[in-house]
Formats: C-alpha cells, sequence, structure tokens
C-alpha cells in the first residue's frame, strides 16, 4: 500500500522508524523489538541508511523482511548522496522487487568527515529532483519527504525552507514526516505556515523519546532540534541514574504524543533508535 492510501484509509496512521544494524546479532534483536511495536498495529514502518548510502542494501534487506514478516507496508529511505541517477533508479527498481512500495526521499546529509554537500556526477543536488524522478519514472511508489519545524540548519530564513518544502510537495510528493522536536508549539506554528503555503498533504510530526540525556544532547546538536530548558534541567537533575532519565523521557514523550494527537494530526512517526522500551510505555500511556 502507497502512502497515500494509507493516510486516506486511516484517521490516524501510526509508523516507526528503524536502521540497518551492523551486525547479524544486532537485526536479531532489532526484530524482537520491531515483533513488540508491531502490536501497536502500526499503518507502516520505514528504515533508513547511513551517511552516504552505507548502509543501502542491509536497509532493502531489512525492508523486505519486515514487509515479509509482519505484513505491513514499509518504506525505504533515500538520499541523493553518493549515487547517480542510473543507481537510484536502479536501487528503487530493487525495492519494488522486494515490495517495498514507499520512499523517504532526502537530499541527505554529507558523509561522516564532510561539513558540505557535494552533488554526485550524474547524481541529483536536492530532493524535489529526487522526488520528480519518483513521481514521473516510479509512479507507483508512495513518497514521503522531510519537513522541519525548527527550520533546516542550512536554510537561508524560514521562508526559503518552506519554499523548498513546497518545491517536493508539487514535485509529487504524498506525505511530510518531521524532523525530532520537543515543543508543540513549533510544530502547530509549522503547520499554519504549510496550510497558508498551500501544502496539503499530510504532514506528519516525527518524535524521539529521550532515553539518554547524553545522547539526546548530541542527537539535538547534530540536527538543530531545541530541547526545553524545563525539561533538559529535569533530564540533568536525574544524574547519572539512566533509569529515571528514561522516565523522564517517556512522561514528556506521552505529553507530547497526547498533545498532538488531540490537535488532530494525521499520525506521528516515532524514531524508536530500533529499541522497543520508551515507545511501547509512552503509546501505552496515550489515547489514540
Amino acid at each position: 500500500m502507497r502512502l497515500p492510501d494509507i493516510y486516506a484509509a486511516n484517521k490516524f496512521a501510526l509508523s516507526f522508524e528503524l536502521f540497518p544494524p551492523k551486525t547479524e546479532a544486532g537485526v536479531e534483536a532489532l526484530f524482537g523489538h520491531a515483533q513488540t511495536l508491531v502490536g501497536f498495529k502500526p499503518a507502516y514502518i520505514t528504515c533508513t541508511y547511513g551517511a552516504g548510502g552505507s548502509t543501502q542494501d542491509r536497509t532493502l534487506e531489512i525492508a523486505a523482511r519486515v514487509r515479509k514478516e509482519f505484513g505491513l507496508p514499509v518504506a525505504t529511505h533515500l538520499t541523493c548522496v553518493g549515487r547517480t541517477a542510473d543507481q537510484v533508479r536502479d536501487y528503487l527498481r530493487r525495492a519494488l522487487e522486494a515490495d517495498v512500495t514507499n520512499v523517504v526521499a532526502l537530499r541527505g546529509d554529507p558523509p561522516a568527515g564532510e561539513k558540505v554537500f557535494t552533488v554526485t556526477e550524474g547524481g541529483y543536488r536536492y530532493a524535489n529532483e529526487l522526488v520528480e524522478m519518483i513521481h514521473a519514472d516510479f509512479p507507483s511508489m508512495g513518497v514521503a519527504v522531510g519537513g522541519y519545524p525548527e527550520v533546516h540548519q542550512e536554510a537561508p530564513s524560514p521562508e526559503a525552507d518552506l519554499d523548498n518544502l513546497k518545491k517536493k510537495i508539487d514535485a509529487g510528493a504524498h506525505a511530510i514526516i518531521t524532523q525530532l522536536f520537543y515543543n508543540n508549539e513549533d510544530f502547530y506554528r509549522f503547520r499554519d505556515k504549510c496550510e497558508a503555503a498551500g501544502i496539503r498533504v499530510p504532514l506528519i510530526p516525527g518524535l524521539l523519546p529521550v532515553t539518554n540525556v547524553s545522547q539526546i544532547k548530541r542527537i539535538a546538536s547534530l540536527c538543530g532540534a531545541k530541547l526545553p530548558q524545563e525539561f533538559l534541567s529535569q533530564l540533568e537533575a536525574c544524574g547519572e541514574d539512566a533509569t529515571a532519565q528514561f522516565e523522564v523521557g517517556v512522561e514528556q514523550a506521552t505529553a507530547q504524543t497526547q498533545g498532538l494527537v488531540d490537535a488532530g494530526v494525521p499520525g506521528i512517526h516515532y524514531y524508536v533508535l530500533n529499541k522497543s522500551e520508551a515507545a511501547s510505555r509512552v503509546l501505552t500511556n496515550v489515547t489514540l
């Protein structure tokens, strides 16, 4: 099932993002967590890959196995980094052969050790170019793109960032999954701006429940997400108590999720970091 059909058929569509582990033991552990997450009846699951496409083939294997074992629609991430247009088309053909019928299309971050995105000769410079090709050459695939409630770090202005998002939608994207954020007001402002810009596709908030304060500080710094001071103070007050940090994170994610659901979002996409404990606690606590 394609993303536009998923959101048309569901008043609220839950989804999760996985990433491919480096070892076979990690893969088996992942599928144990995936089994738990599937119990919450997600509408689909996505699978990302490393910078520069370093785990692209493993990504397709994981997505195809999720599709086969759980019978759920799946989406593979796809970026413009390190691939020619012909290589991208070959990957999409293999995805369809594996019954992976959806794509999360992104420009992508530079590979490790590089600070600036470099266009691959014969490849794509922007995500909207990637979306346009998929829409034209692979019309049976659903396409989601990224959105940034707190503005993409490389955007010269919020207005330019919104213009870029509109280009991706006009190129044929079916849904927007946002970058992680921790203040729902940022999402609501972003939603209003999208509406004013004529963006009508489902806008899906992406959430990462906090389980470790050091980890989330690092992740937030990399993607430009802000941690509310009160929330950060609560986490830091836990000291080195990992269980206490987890409980604070679950409480915050529960409140954030319930607020978004009550505000009528068409779905929530959880970045679970290949674990099930935090998302399970949150989803058990909320009323969807």
